[in-house]
């Protein structure tokens, strides 16, 4: 006795598996298509690029830089060139394989497969071709702001004999914690303008850990809004807005700014105690032992009053 069983498919499952069926089958039914309009596409995009590469070179000639969006796309391009060569040269060997005017092969698996790697390639190729229309290639630069110097660089008189030790000694106490308020003492002419002079200048040739070194002539007489201004200028303080402010106020901004810094405040000809807390200078303590004050004077009891 024979047992006979009837197979029967759904009809959507059918067509869902015809249209599959011939997805797949449209890969290697347009091979040859594809392949020539690959290599076609891929000359356009090469031929892109170098438009787009000659445009950088004449604007990198003129000092400009290239834009970031350029330079990943040139990338994206070298890429997909180096791919599609080897699709374009696998390509005559894979269409030996072909039968049936085309729309077979004798290795359908290795057929459909090398059909699909080509028409990514070339929707690839079409996309980078519609993305490569720039603008703009590159852009100005702007050059880098060179750093504000630590200090000033002033002029020397010539130097006078023994100089060059008590500038070494002065240099090792700012090296020391323990020294915050230096002062420099002697009669007129004996060289302590010069002394402080050398040490501003030996800043520029090593900061020391210094952000900034200040410099304020006090001389006889003494006017604290200059020194308030002289600090202001050095530290970015000073614009119209700053010099219409009371001197409180100014005194606070420049205790708020030089709080942020180490720096070194070097005060010239003082001739009666300087109240550098009401200018707004944080003073030298153990507390605060980032900064130093050296100032010059010609009077020992002024050097006992600035401690």
């Amino acid at each position: 006795m024979c047992s006979i069983f009837q197979i029967t498919c759904d009809g959507a499952l059918f067509n869902r598996c015809l249209d599959c069926f011939l997805g797949k089958a449209a890969y290697i039914r347009n091979l040859q298509d594809n392949l020539v309009a690959l290599e076609t596409e891929l000359g356009r995009l090469i031929a892109a690029k170098n438009d787009v590469m000659m445009r950088v070179v004449n604007a990198e000639r003129q000092q400009m830089r290239r834009l970031d969006g350029v330079q990943v796309w040139v990338s994206r391009v070298d890429s997909v060139k180096t791919g599609a060569d080897e699709l374009i040269t696998d390509g005559s060997e894979e269409i030996g394989k072909l039968c049936v005017g085309g729309y077979c092969s004798k290795n359908c698996r290795s057929s459909y497969k090398f059909g699909k790697q080509v028409a990514r390639k070339l929707r690839h190729v079409e996309t980078l071709i519609a993305e490569g229309v720039f603008e703009a290639v590159a852009t100005e630069v702007v050059p880098e702001r060179a750093p504000e110097p630590v200090a000033d660089k002033r002029p020397i008189e010539p130097t006078i004999v023994g100089l060059q030790s008590q500038l070494e000694q002065v240099w090792r106490c700012l090296a020391e914690e323990s020294a915050g308020i230096i002062g420099l003492y002697g009669m007129g002419g004996v060289g302590k303008t010069t002394l402080l002079t050398r040490i501003n200048n030996k800043f520029l040739e090593n900061q020391n850990n210094f952000d900034c070194v200040i410099w304020v002539v006090v001389s006889k007489e003494l006017r604290l809004e200059k020194i308030q201004e002289d600090i202001g200028k050095k530290i970015g303080l000073f614009d119209d807005s700053w010099k219409n402010k009371s001197f409180e106020e100014k005194a606070v901004d420049i205790l708020r700014r030089l709080g942020e810094k180490r720096f070194v405040l070097l005060l010239d000809d003082i001739w009666e105690r300087v109240d550098l807390t009401e200018v707004g200078v944080p003073l030298p303590s153990p507390q605060n032992t980032t900064s130093k004050v050296v100032f010059t004077t010609r009077f020992i009891d002024v050097c006992g009053s600035m401690e």
